[in-house]
């Protein structure tokens, strides 16, 4: 099933408070895990396809006001800036919660009050409905997080204005991000938000949920022989 409304790029009325930040590694080390499922060949496309499908359908929610996209990648760049992010170098260099405090940073030294909020690159199924639900829980408190579908990890952290925002990000981060304080977001009917795809099996199930134009163009090619 392909998510056709995430093909609505840019939120055309930006009224929203929240800046959402997008980290994103250089493609041609994302997604590992999918080489064997999806073929090398593919992985970095398919990272890539993940990214903008997220991106798009983020820009398009009415609580959005902007996305930074955190990378190095020049093609993944231009592909997510032609669609309205704004991008900052990963200057620090030093992993994902480093890249994504950097971007935070970046927002606040142009509006020092901005609401921010990380977001996972890798929610291609994600609907802007859903996201806009989870941001209107998230805006009640100072800090909100969104565990992932596995419920170990975190798709989403906000830090409200004048909350300092500390991610920590990778491995058991919904136990981390608890710890620290942040309000763990309970909502049914988010599961767009939650899953984040690192595996075939998560991909399988995003493209069930209905997944944006661009990966559904890739995941449509056939499969490598040895995963058939």
């Amino acid at each position: 099933m392909t998510r056709t409304e995430g093909e609505i790029a840019t939120n055309t009325d930006p009224a929203g408070p929240w800046s959402l930040v997008v980290p994103l590694k250089p493609l041609a080390r994302a997604k590992s895990r999918l080489g064997r499922a999806a073929g090398e060949d593919a992985r970095p496309r398919l990272a890539l396809a993940f990214a903008q499908d997220t991106v798009a359908a983020a820009l398009a929610c009415s609580g959005v006001r902007d996305v930074v996209v955190v990378t190095d990648d020049a093609v993944a760049a231009a592909a997510l800036s032609a669609l309205g992010a704004r991008i900052v170098p990963d200057v620090p260099g030093a992993g994902l919660n480093a890249a994504l405090a950097h971007g935070a940073r970046s927002v606040r030294a142009l509006r020092p009050a901005a609401a921010v909020a990380a977001l996972n690159a890798d929610l291609p199924a994600l609907r802007t409905d859903e996201l806009a639900r989870v941001l209107d829980f998230a805006s009640a408190f100072p800090s909100a997080f969104l565990r992932d579908a596995a419920g170990i990890g975190t798709t989403f952290l906000t830090a409200a204005s004048g909350t300092e925002f500390r991610p920590a990000f990778g491995g058991p981060s919904g136990a981390r991000h608890l710890a620290s304080g942040a309000v763990e977001i309970v909502l049914s009917g988010v599961d767009s938000v939650r899953r984040d795809v690192d595996t075939g099996e998560d991909l399988r199930v995003a493209l069930a949920l209905g997944v944006g134009s661009y990966t559904a163009r890739i995941a449509a090619a056939p499969a490598p022989s040895h995963d058939r």
